[in-house]
């Protein structure tokens, strides 16, 4: 495909930027599933939250093509072919992944309804409902924001500046790929969806991938690349369920509890390589050290934040503090990831764990440098759960850069999850 003439010529009618209900990631199925079985009644708010406040995204993108967009995720649901593909396919080695019960709920899903309002140079985007219908919207509002932006500075280029861009990228893409190449074991997944440049460049990424890596590359964390291009869709999942079964403790011992009440509910729904621990919502040491035995025996951890070899050695520890053998656990690692730590972090890890990389914004969105004023360069975008019946959530995280919530509520986090001094790490988009 000719990018360059495409974003040219577009139309976004003919070019949505938003396809499909499935132009999402594996993850949000999976937990969207566990929640409609599990908290399908708890009511949620999300919250576009803009962490980069130099990027002015009411200044560059205009709201009624932004609504445009929102609308048309609306509109949108479920083909035959996508109805199929998930009820039929095999997942993680398991058919019928995905309940009848669910499948027929989500053919019938249209996404509620959302509110947008310009505030000074940002906007405030929020979605408002039942937890299984508002957390769809999280990564297609997230694509959108992200690919609005990118058309903005796009529309300002020409036909021949628009090719050199791209030749430019789909070069620097390439020779990220070719020195991955050259590393032996490696394991590595696309989990570039939410911060993507684009859905047209993502899916090229995955294609590059591909034809590149070959059986190094795994798989693609986006439903519909892994559905057109035929390869594995990756996910487990996310903060959001710890971040929302907090929030709706009644008190402290409660609250104490809750991150093991997420995964024992996960427990009961998957198995093997769905059962991965991502520890760090309230701050991975406490978590380890608190956790039930019965979490060992998982497949393995995903680091997300923090330094990625510290918490990759505290998992090796634990592990085998709990009997378990480091070399049967899986550690993936998926924060802010690009070529030089992607092999320093297998250089230090691979034959002491399995390993994988999950590859996101600097695979699917890395214009650094590449146009003027640097403005397509990637930036800090995120769309989280900010309550549920009406109490606030909040995240700590590893890095404190990445905390969120009310500050009474953080202190009180802290001190129920007893997290100490935090090391602050600049955000690697």
């Amino acid at each position: 495909m000719d990018i360059a003439t495409r974003v040219y010529n577009h139309k976004w009618k003919i070019d949505p930027i938003v396809r499909s209900l499935i132009d999402t990631d594996f993850y949000k199925l999976l937990m969207c599933q566990s929640v409609f079985r599990n908290q399908r009644d708890t009511q949620v708010v999300f919250s576009l939250i803009n962490r980069s406040k130099d990027v002015p995204l009411a200044k560059l993108i205009d709201e009624g093509e932004l609504r445009e967009q929102l609308d048309h995720i609306r509109s949108l649901s479920l083909s035959r072919g996508e109805s199929t593909w998930l009820r039929g396919n095999t997942f993680y080695g398991k058919r019928q992944m995905f309940r009848p019960d669910f499948m027929e709920w989500f053919e019938n899903l249209q996404l509620p309804a959302y509110h947008l309002e310009r505030k000074g140079d940002q906007y405030e985007l929020t979605f408002e409902g039942s937890w299984p219908e508002a957390m769809l919207w999280e990564v297609p509002a997230l694509a959108v924001l992200m690919e609005l932006r990118s058309r903005a500075v796009l529309d300002q280029m020409g036909r021949f500046e628009l090719q050199i861009l791209y030749a430019r990228a789909m070069t620097r893409v390439w020779e990220k790929i070719d020195q991955l190449r050259a590393v032996d074991g490696l394991s590595i997944a696309d989990f570039g969806t939410r911060r993507r440049h684009s859905f047209l460049w993502q899916d090229w990424c995955a294609q590059a991938m591909i034809e590149g890596l070959g059986d190094k590359f795994i798989g693609t964390s986006n439903c519909l690349i892994a559905m057109r291009r035929e390869v594995e869709a990756i996910g487990t999942n996310a903060h959001e369920l710890p971040m929302i079964y907090s929030a709706l403790a009644r008190d402290d011992v409660e609250l104490a509890q809750a991150p093991y009440d997420v995964l024992s509910d996960w427990h009961d729904e998957h198995e093997g390589n769905l059962r991965i621990i991502l520890p760090d919502t309230y701050g991975t040491k406490r978590f380890l050290d608190r956790a039930p035995d019965w979490l060992a025996g998982w497949t393995g951890i995903r680091i997300d934040s923090g330094n990625p070899a510290e918490g990759a050695e505290a998992a090796i520890r634990w592990w085998r503090d709990r009997g378990e053998n480091p070399l049967e656990k899986r550690v993936i690692f998926s924060d802010g990831l690009d070529v030089d730590k992607i092999k320093e972090l297998h250089a230090r890890f691979y034959g002491r764990v399995q390993l994988s990389f999950g590859w996101g914004t600097l695979l699917t969105n890395d214009f650094r440098g590449l146009a003027p004023d640097d403005n397509l360069a990637p930036f800090s975008l995120v769309c989280k759960a900010i309550s549920a019946n009406g109490r606030p959530t909040v995240k700590l995280s590893d890095n404190p850069e990445k905390a969120m919530g009310p500050d009474e509520e953080i202190q009180r986090y802290k001190r129920v999850f007893d997290v100490g001094e935090q090391t602050r790490m600049d955000l690697v988009v």
